[in-house]
């Protein structure tokens, strides 16, 4: 077959799956569900297709454009700045003034948390805003950033059948205010910590006290496996998941994400994610 025919071929099978799937994608008959569903296809398709492009392109191009003003690179290089702080007993708080953002290390023997223990990869990661969007200074920022350890210090604590809080350490960051949303979600896209409610396996330890006799909502994950805290409401509401249900999105979870070891493997990943 002539390559020209090849290409008339291959051209007109593209434009028509476009029109199918532009017509199919508009119908009325999707529900809310299968169109988050189709989007997330669609955005990955396209992600694929720049692929091909560059591929077909015989001019070489970057993988990326380095841009020192996008939010997501200057969360990037705050991310790298937090992994450079010492690491700190979250049982020794002071009060400080200053926010920003921080994470939390397990270096226990909690068996299901095995894979990261002792290791680079934090067990949780957050966020202390100011309470005022025009703090500039570490004083007017406040002492948000210790109140917020010290809450996940007593929350740990309450779960002492299960938890010692000896075993938690954490890394804490003093951010100039309003680059703490970027920084965070930069550390939770790269570490996936399996105590952070978006990696949607254990929820629940970020939360603050509600009244567990008049909410609706279920039992937390996190409380199911750290039983302790009276707000949790175990033996009043049933529970999110099971303890073996759980196990086993850990499992899933340890098996297709990447752990840091060590400061030298994470500061590889952030090298390698500069290359061009």
């Amino acid at each position: 077959m002539a390559r020209g025919s090849l290409t008339d071929q291959l051209i007109a099978k593209l434009r028509g799956d476009l029109e199918e799937l532009a017509s199919g994608a508009r119908s009325e008959h999707l529900n809310d569900n299968g169109r988050k569903k189709l989007v997330k296809e669609i955005s990955q398709a396209a992600e694929r297709l720049n692929v091909l492009l560059a591929d077909l392109d015989p001019v070489k191009r970057p993988n990326s454009i380095f841009d020192p003003g996008n939010p997501r690179t200057i969360g990037y290089f705050i991310a790298i700045a937090l992994t450079a702080q010492p690491r700190r007993k979250l049982g020794s708080l002071t009060r400080q003034y200053r926010s920003g953002i921080y994470a939390l290390y397990y270096n226990g023997d909690f068996e299901l948390y095995r894979p990261i223990r002792r290791s680079e990869t934090p067990i949780y990661v957050g966020q202390a805003a100011p309470g005022s969007e025009n703090a500039r200074t570490s004083i007017e920022q406040g002492l948000r950033l210790a109140a917020r350890l010290n809450e996940h210090r007593k929350t740990i604590e309450h779960a002492s059948s299960t938890l010692r809080i000896n075993d938690f350490e954490y890394r804490s960051l003093v951010v100039q205010t309003g680059w703490e949303t970027g920084a965070e979600d930069y550390l939770i896209r790269l570490f996936r910590p399996i105590w952070n409610k978006e990696t949607k396996i254990i929820q629940g330890f970020g939360k603050h006290g509600d009244n567990p006799t008049t909410r609706k909502n279920k039992v937390s994950t996190w409380d199911v496996l750290h039983q302790g805290r009276s707000a949790a409401g175990a033996g009043i509401n049933p529970a999110q998941k099971t303890r073996k249900e759980i196990a086993a999105g850990l499992d899933r979870h340890f098996t297709k994400t990447k752990s840091f070891k060590t400061i030298d493997q994470l500061f590889e990943n952030f090298v390698d994610g500069l290359t061009q």
